[in-house]
């Protein structure tokens, strides 16, 4: 239900829309060559042309497909869409596409929370496996820390709606967000940008310094090709303390990546390598029992910090051999991070909580793809090893407890094999099939995080009890080993009609189980263990979508309407609880919490009204329930209605967006692209207790670009977050209540929540200018 307050910001937006429109109108009589007056070929091939046309290597097809004749839903940005959008970060595409939230949670920057169709994560535990899976360059990322950074020299990014698990795996039940980065080019090409964007509101921090450049070509013309790429970022930060009045927010992210390309007749190599380091401020974490949630004042007396090192490798051989493809992709990557945060959000050192992770994979996917008249099929197997090391320490001096030590390791191992394939039974009406077998298996290591002695998980001084559990007797921790078996199929049927498309399908997905790296109640946790029967993990999550859908599109493609219903239902829902709790300032327990129903509805528009504006649209409708609940959710000692009429976390039950991008040919070599983009999405619960909760954000982007007569050379004026709206990337409740600021400021809200929260705050309103110059 839409509140007044969008509706003034729909109101609004309107207004922004019509004046940009009318300083852009002139471009649909201009569109025509400056000495005769008639439309030209080479002016119609513009960046309009190019960001109508989508193709999306999702599908693991022997060749790419366009977005439209997919039987998915899916929404894709070719690289040309990205430089239309100015996305910098994955983050940003949540505004893009309906039903879908790809922010971070704001403990440690970075830390990926993203949720589609209502299927999401709210933790920054890293033992927790995503349900949204990220790919890049065909390799999974095994953990969700590392997820949410600077984005540069991508080709394309898609959105895959719906579970995924025949052709990726495990947890991507929610979806999978693939990402690939730009191979060599054929002919000596080069790209540089400098940007500098920031606050343009009183009060606020300094200014966010990019610059960035890709040089690509050919080593041994058809034979050898390469690519050197550079990223550096200076963010001075975003926000201001008010405990001191500095600027907060500071960080500062390299990025290098390079790239061979081996073309050896049907045999093509690519190899790929990507250095990320990143350092900068703890999170902006806010407390809302003393400052608004409309608000992005905090004050926090611990700046925090984060320090991220990544180095990533990729492989990729593609050989024509016989009637298909064979594709094999290597990938590794070693991931290492540390952080300090301010969790109280207060000028108190109240709780404050310091962690390492280190994190190392290698994975390989090898499969053969065919594709004829009759039949397309896919067959794989796929193979994933990581190591993964987590210390926590958390300082509650107000407790009289010693600083509290803990964390967990864990050696985790899949196999999976797949089949995916689609028989055309008529020119117009085909069956799709896939089936998946998976075997995964975890063997953990978990330290209690408890007052102790000071030591390391990850140096491996921290104790973790004895074998077998006995409870009761456990003061330090515990080692277990499980593994998960099970079998994702798919069946469904594609009806092919002009340049349209019906579709349904059934498939089935599993988010891996395991175990929980934060255990702070061991009492608790025994108690969860024996109402699981005996079982130190928590169990997979089970989730069985029902889907139809059609997409649309007129002959000449000048209009597309792509639209999908569903019904998910998920068995053994994996949830975090989060708990405050006055010994340990939050207790997070991962339970198998229930059973529940999420139906929803959505539909992407978009139609090329003139040669020179695109007009996009779209909206998304969730409806979820639980249908058994197993654990007392609400916190009130029982398992009753109360606890069945709450909201699914992580569930916004609406969202919605509408604009446009126009392209204005003002003569020669000279062009002004503008773009501008609204999207609504409504609030959803946070905690499962719906005590804590995310508000309702408008989120209204726009820029302009001018493409000089300068060859190669183009300004942009971009802005993000116009209305200045409020985002967060969490709203963790907390047990003590907050004293007054020492500056005397302090303002008791809404009753949620009645002790403080910790919600850090994502950017407002930004800002910025960019030169971008390619040849």
């Amino acid at each position: 239900m839409i509140t007044p307050k969008p509706v003034r910001r729909v109101f609004a937006l309107l207004s922004s829309t019509c004046a940009l429109a009318a300083f852009a109108a002139p471009g649909v009589a201009l569109a025509q060559d400056p000495a005769t007056g008639d439309d030209t070929e080479e002016q119609r091939e513009s960046a309009l042309d190019s960001i109508n046309r989508i193709i999306v290597t999702g599908t693991k097809t022997q060749n790419p497909e366009d977005v439209q004749d997919v039987p998915l839903a899916v929404t894709a940005f070719n690289a040309d869409t990205l430089e239309a959008f100015k996305v910098r970060d994955i983050q940003g595409l949540g505004f893009q596409a309906p039903n879908v939230s790809l922010d971070q949670i704001g403990t440690s920057r970075g830390q990926a929370n993203f949720s589609i169709r209502g299927l999401g994560i709210n933790s920054s535990i890293p033992s927790i496996d995503p349900t949204v899976g990220v790919f890049v360059d065909g390799v999974y990322l095994g953990i969700n820390a590392g997820v949410v950074f600077d984005i540069f020299d991508v080709e394309s990014v898609e959105i895959l709606r719906g579970p995924q698990g025949v052709l990726f795996g495990r947890n991507v039940t929610g979806g999978a967000v693939v990402l690939n980065t730009s191979n060599p080019t054929n002919e000596l090409r080069g790209k540089f940008r400098a940007a500098v964007d920031g606050p343009i509101d009183s009060g606020r921090g300094g200014e966010n310094y990019t610059f960035s450049g890709v040089l690509s070509g050919p080593i041994v013309e058809d034979k050898l090709l390469f690519k050197v790429a550079a990223y550096h970022n200076n963010d001075q930060g975003y926000f201001r303390n008010l405990f001191d009045g500095e600027d907060f927010g500071a960080a500062e992210t390299t990025i290098v990546r390079g790239a061979l390309e081996a073309r050896l007749g049907d045999l093509t190599l690519t190899g790929k390598v990507d250095y990320f380091d990143s350092e900068g401020d703890g999170p902006a974490g806010q407390n809302r029992g003393q400052f608004s949630r409309e608000s992005f004042d905090f004050a926090i007396d611990n700046v925090g910090l984060y320090d991220t090192e990544i180095l990533t490798t990729s492989l990729t051989a593609e050989w024509d051999i016989g009637p298909g493809t064979l594709t094999n992709i290597f990938g590794y990557r070693d991931y290492s991070a540390l952080t300090d945060a301010d969790i109280d959000a207060t000028t108190a050192f109240l709780f404050h909580s310091a962690t390492e992770t280190e994190q190392d994979q290698i994975s390989n996917e090898i499969r053969y793809a065919i594709s004829t008249d009759t039949f397309d099929i896919t067959i794989g197997g796929f193979y994933f090893d990581q190591s993964l090391a987590y210390t926590e320490l958390r300082d509650l001096p107000f407790t009289g407890a010693p600083t509290f030590f803990g964390g967990g390791r864990q050696d985790h191992q899949v196999l999976g094999l797949f089949a995916s394939g689609q028989y055309y039974v008529t020119d117009a009406l085909s069956i799709i099939a896939g089936i998946r077998w998976s075997e995964e298996t975890k063997d953990a290591a978990v330290t209690y995080i408890t007052p102790r002695a000071p030591c390391s998980v990850v140096d491996g001084t921290c104790p973790t009890g004895t074998q077998p559990f006995t409870p009761g007797s456990e003061t330090d921790g515990f080692e277990d080993e499980v593994t998960f078996t099970n079998v994702s199929p798919k069946l469904g049927l594609q009806y092919e009609f002009a340049s349209s498309q019906i579709y349904g399908h059934w498939t089935r997905g599993f988010r891996s189980g395991g175990y929980n790296f934060r255990i702070t109640n061991i009492a608790g946790f025994e108690s969860a263990v024996a109402a699981n029967g005996g079982d130190l993990f928590f169990n997979e999550e089970q989730v069985d979508n029902f889907e139809i859908g059609g997409k649309f599109q007129t002959d000449d493609g000048v209009f597309t309407l792509n639209v999908a219903a569903y019904i998910t239902k998920i068995e053994d829902m994996q949830r975090e609880v989060n708990v405050a709790d006055p010994g340990a300032g939050v207790v997070q327990n991962i339970l198998n919490t229930a059973d529940a129903t999420i139906a929803g509805f959505e539909a992407e528009a978009r139609v090329r009204a003139t040669d020179s504006l695109i007009l996009t649209a779209n909206i998304g409708l969730i409806d979820a329930e639980y249908d058994e609940v197993r654990f007392d959710i609400s916190g009130d000692g029982v398992i009753d209605q109360a606890d069945l009429d709450l909201a699914l976390p992580r569930v916004p039950e609406a969202t919605f967006g509408f604009g446009f991008i126009h392209e204005w040919l003002i003569g020669g070599d000279n062009e002004i692209l503008t773009r501008v983009n609204y999207q609504w999405r409504d609030e959803f619960a946070y905690t499962d207790d719906n005590f804590g909760f995310v508000q309702s954000i408008s989120n209204l982007e726009a820029n302009i670009t001018w493409v000089t007569p300068l060859e190669g050379f183009s300004l942009s004026l971009y802005g993000r977050n116009l209305f200045d709206e409020v985002q967060v990337g969490g709203d963790t409740q907390l047990s003590f209540t907050p004293g007054p600021l020492s500056n005397g400021v302090n303002q008791p809200f809404d009753p949620n929540p009645a002790a403080g929260t910790f919600s850090p705050l994502a950017r407002g309103r930004n800002i910025g200018v960019e030169a971008v110059f390619e040849f």
